[in-house]
């Protein structure tokens, strides 16, 4: 892996020589962090109250996702210029939302990442330290594993994440002897009484959250800078988001199976993986249990490690291009892609503030029993930010601000405008659902 992902930064100028699945990285990348625990869970919900009649859902999830990633990384290869200088070509309005919610959302979600990733330890180690120390233990780390690393280290660490995650609930999922008739049938496009809100949400959150928006940068870090890299970023989205796919059915099969037939609810949250991991334990003994939870674990701290590096990544750039900005009175500057391909946003002072935002606030909330106000705000921020991404997208690359060869043709205009509306509907009811 390192002499392939060495070879393809030195060739970032001119390109791999041939097309290759060898190349692979980014996507590895994000599907590592895009599906955290509590989507986890909810696909188990999903599974145990309607089983195997919405894995259509999940399947349709999976390919509105590889569009909007596709739409990410295609701008970025495309323009030379990174998302952010993108979103900011579109008006002001950009940077002011961005500015409210990364630092927003990052406080809120430091403490929800930190805590799931606490969660399996304690549940391994009930004997151990309580939950707040373990959550402490792994923001810390995460912490300083991004800060003293670069891309390279990064994807190694979050390749050997997605491999225990794959092969840790694919074999659970096996283990539950899927019915194979029954999930065949649940491909057919079914809404039993009850189940669109269930619907939407297995569509809308297939790995759907603001690392979406970093593909186009760990593209970038990985050394892609340019269009003679676009059929390998479209191979690897592709492998990024059939990997998410197999997660989602896999867990789909082990609510239908474990859960629906039993008539069992879960909690909701993380702490229903918890449940499931009691559940195991019950019917196919300690060892299930305890890899699942080993599983459970690599999906958080996955997702942490990742958003560490991804977001602040983002951030960085946001804050060099606003200083820039002010400095030259321009209202876009130069592209950053070379920037980002050489590490020195990695390197820069934005992006190590921004981590030590995530880590070291956050801890705080770990103290409170119910940080109430704060987890709606979050919620009503984080309901807002994927219909962001998919219209600023469909806005982008249909517009004179991409080369007209890789502007968006009928299927990715399609793909996007639907994404965007859904996500509107799902933002509307996540809004309705508040505590008004």
């Amino acid at each position: 892996m390192a002499d392939i992902t060495e070879s393809s930064t030195a060739a970032s100028k001119s390109g791999p020589r041939k097309s290759s699945w060898r190349y692979i990285g980014p996507g590895i990348v994000v599907a590592a962090t895009g599906v955290g625990a509590g989507d986890l869970v909810a696909t188990l919900i999903a599974g145990s109250k309607f089983g195997y009649t919405l894995l259509w859902a999940a399947v349709i999830g999976c390919v509105v996702k590889i569009s909007l990633a596709e739409a990410a990384g295609r701008w970025h290869l495309a323009t030379g210029r990174t998302l952010f200088e993108g979103w900011r070509s579109l008006g002001q309005w950009t940077t002011v939302y961005f500015a409210v919610y990364v630092v927003i959302w990052g406080f809120v979600y430091g403490a929800t990442a930190m805590s799931s990733s606490a969660l399996p330890i304690v549940a391994l180690f009930p004997d151990g330290p309580d939950l707040k120390t373990w959550a402490i233990i792994f923001g810390l780390l995460g912490l300083l594993f991004v800060w003293f690393n670069r891309y390279l280290v990064f994807e190694k660490f979050m390749t050997v994440v997605i491999g225990m995650k794959f092969l840790i609930v694919v074999y659970v999922a096996i283990r539950v002897a899927p019915d194979l008739g029954a999930a065949f049938a649940g491909l057919a496009p079914v809404l039993p009484d009850g189940s669109l809100l269930y619907t939407l949400g297995l569509i809308g959150g297939v790995g759907g959250t603001i690392t979406m928006a970093a593909y186009g940068y760990w593209v970038n870090a990985k050394g892609w800078t340019n269009t003679n890299w676009m059929k390998v970023m479209r191979i690897d989205n592709r492998v990024a988001y059939i990997t998410t796919g197999v997660f989602v059915v896999s867990m789909l099969i082990i609510g239908a199976e474990l859960l629906h037939s039993s008539q069992i609810a879960l909690t909701s949250g993380d702490r229903g993986l918890i449940d499931l991991g009691e559940i195991l334990e019950d019917r196919f003994g300690t060892v299930t249990a305890k890899l699942f939870l080993i599983g459970f674990f690599a999906t958080s701290f996955g997702a942490l490690v990742g958003v560490w590096h991804g977001v602040s990544l983002m951030f960085a750039d946001f804050v060099e291009r606003f200083q820039r900005e002010r400095k030259t009175g321009a209202a876009v500057g130069e592209g950053t892609v070379e920037e980002v391909a050489s590490g020195a946003r990695e390197r820069s002072v934005p992006f190590r503030a921004y981590l030590l935002w995530l880590t070291f606030p956050p801890i705080g909330l770990l103290f409170l029993d119910q940080p109430f106000g704060l987890v709606v705000v979050y919620g009503v921020l984080g309901a807002f930010f994927m219909p962001f991404l998919a219209l600023t997208l469909l806005w982008l690359l249909n517009s004179s601000r991409t080369p007209a060869e890789w502007r968006n043709g009928i299927v990715s205009n399609v793909m996007l405008a639907a994404g965007g509306l859904l996500f509107i509907i799902l933002c509307v009811q996540q809004v309705r659902d508040l505590p008004w």
